[in-house]
């Protein structure tokens, strides 16, 4: 790791990097095993269902992650929890479906904070953001209570614009990244120079006067692998959240690509992010072989939607062929690769059950033990078993998205009905049959976009963050 130097920012340090947890009694710092292991959580910020070879890319090189989908378990109908990222991670954190998280899209229309954005190409503006609130119960939350150690690193993206909304504020132990709230944390993109520890904000000293030496994936898997090292010796979740391959796509070493004359730069820069993020998984996976600790440790990775409209979709096929993408309900925005990995215990296979991101906190929590902390009003199930060999049906249940008042969606089965427009009427897709979604059969069932309809108001509930004319 380079030399970093610290400085204060703004909130007072609680102890460094402690959150809202105290540190655990001795008694309660137990090693991992196989029936109660580690839990790694990887999560890859806007890549596409099509951007592993794994799951069909013919392009992207991507061995590590191909090589945790051939020895686990690799699911074919995921879905994230959104078509965006503090929807999607909302969703995944508190086990709620979009009717009912706290934060439904990355802007609120009422209440909140507002603050400035940082766009694409540099220019700001003020927005306005909900955030999790100290009553909100998180991943982090339920592993402590189970006596995990627990860490996020880099991305959150669920503190809008309050400084004390951070992981560490919000049930994990550690955080290191950057968050919304403050808005140079992560600044210039990918080669930052400014990075939270906690409630302190350091300099990577490496990428002063913007110098493109240490890429954020790079920064952010040393944090994760610092964090395992000391953690060795007892039970930790870690919630590893990388930027890759979001845009900008803001990274110097293409040589992966270099070959492919006839790719535009854009087209090199956002295969090298995916592959580049996949060669530092390859170094987190080596720490947990050298550290004697894999079959202990449970290893998951997802995308928190799918590929942005400035991605190379045709080119590179991101998509694999699903209609739509990011910040839409169409199968292209909110399916995402799943792969679960522990050796001993999860097979070899691919599987098609139907899961999405708000069954995440009953599983861990069912793997950690600590089932009991997870709120009653939760809207995911618990799929461990499929992690390990069981069957389990998950498709006679009703999957829920929503931009409130915009979009809509809602999966039972081999059917899904989607409007991606305000105000329109919903589109009915046989999905087992049209998983690319080309042929909208609405009007010749009629009854069954009825029922859909009816299902879709009876699964949210009201917020005064997102208020929908007409609701009381």
């Amino acid at each position: 790791m380079g030399v970093i130097e610290r400085i204060m920012w703004r909130v007072p340090v609680v102890g460094a990097v402690m959150g809202s947890q105290t540190a655990m009694a001795e008694d309660e710092m137990q090693q991992a095993t196989p029936e109660r292991p580690n839990i790694v959580f990887i999560l890859a910020d806007d890549m596409g269902y099509g951007d592993l070879a794994c799951y069909g890319n013919r392009y992207i090189q991507t061995p590590n992650i191909d090589r945790l989908a051939r020895t686990g378990t690799s699911f074919t109908q995921a879905y994230a929890g959104s078509g965006i990222s503090s929807p999607s991670r909302c969703s995944l954190m508190t086990g709620k479906n979009t009717g009912n998280t706290r934060i439904r899209d990355n802007q609120c229309y009422a209440g909140g904070l507002t603050g400035l954005k940082i766009n694409t190409n540099g220019d700001t503006t003020i927005v306005r953001r909900a955030n999790l609130l100290q009553e909100d119960v998180t991943l982090g939350t339920v592993m402590g209570k189970a006596g995990y150690r627990t860490c996020l690193v880099n991305k959150w993206h669920l503190d809008g614009y309050d400084p004390q909304a951070a992981p560490n504020h919000r049930g994990f132990d550690e955080f290191y990244g950057w968050t919304i709230a403050t808005v140079h944390s992560n600044s210039p993109y990918y080669y930052p120079y400014y990075r939270l520890h906690g409630d302190s904000l350091v300099h990577i000293k490496e990428n002063e006067h913007d110098a493109h030496v240490r890429h954020n994936t790079e920064i952010s898997t040393d944090d994760a692998i610092a964090f395992i090292h000391r953690n060795k010796d007892q039970r930790f979740f870690l919630f590893l959240g990388y930027d890759a391959p979001h845009e900008p796509y803001n990274i110097d070493d293409t040589s992966w690509y270099d070959e492919h004359g006839d790719w535009s730069m854009n087209t090199k820069r956002y295969a090298a992010l995916v592959t580049h993020m996949d060669y530092h998984i390859g170094r987190l996976l080596g720490t947990l072989d050298a550290l004697g600790l894999r079959e202990n440790t449970l290893v998951v990775f997802a995308s928190d939607n799918g590929a942005a409209v400035m991605a190379p979709i045709e080119v590179l096929n991101c998509g694999a062929g699903l209609k739509g993408r990011k910040g839409q309900l169409y199968e292209g925005g909110i399916r995402v690769p799943l792969i679960v990995n522990q050796p001993g215990r999860v097979p070899a296979r691919q599987i098609s059950n139907l899961v999405y991101f708000p069954d995440f906190m009953p599983t861990l929590a069912r793997l950690a033990g600590s089932s009991e902390a997870v709120p009653s009003d939760t809207n995911g199930m618990d799929i461990s078993p499929l992690f390990f060999g069981d069957s389990l049906d998950t498709d006679h249940r009703y999957l829920y998205w929503e931009f409130p008042g915009k979009q809509r969606a809602l999966r039972y089965g081999e059917w899904k009905a989607v409007t991606v427009k305000k105000g329109a009427p919903l589109e009915l897709y046989h999905i087992s049959v049209d998983p690319n979604e080309t042929n909208n059969v609405a009007d010749a069932h009629p009854e069954m976009v009825q029922a859909f309809d009816k299902k879709m108001r009876e699964m949210r509930t009201p917020s005064p963050n997102y208020p929908i004319e007409g609701e009381k």
